[in-house]
């Protein structure tokens, strides 16, 4: 018969034979790894969706719906182009990109349309 080991540590398991931790303390370490390795790429990545989104926001007044900027002024403030929420397609073809209820319109000559989405 093998000799069952804990996941986490490795110490020879005794008890039920579908034991997997040693402890309560081993089955929690082995679980909060497993759960880190994964919430980190996530939570790195809502972090830049957000920053955008703040970004985003601060252009538009207080009142307003919509406004416009350049791309170098996005970049300047930390704007980065590759994380957004989702894209919406206009009927006339115009895509906008958002992160989450902010988002913006490429326009001619480096220059962005800002927009606030209202809630339906």
């Amino acid at each position: 018969m093998e000799k069952k080991t804990c996941f986490n540590c490795g110490a020879p398991l005794q008890g039920r034979s579908d034991k997997k931790f040693c402890d309560d303390q081993c089955r929690n370490n082995y679980n909060y790894k497993q759960y880190a390795d994964n919430s980190n790429f996530i939570r790195r990545i809502n972090h830049k969706i957000k920053k955008n989104r703040n970004i985003l926001e601060s252009f538009i007044a207080s009142g307003e719906d919509m406004a416009k900027t350049t791309k170098e002024r996005l970049l300047r403030e930390g704007f980065d182009f590759q994380y957004l929420t989702h894209t919406i397609e206009t009927k006339k073809g115009s895509v906008y990109h958002f992160c989450y209820d902010y988002g913006y319109l490429p326009l001619d000559g480096d220059w962005y349309l800002i927009v606030r989405r209202k809630e339906n």
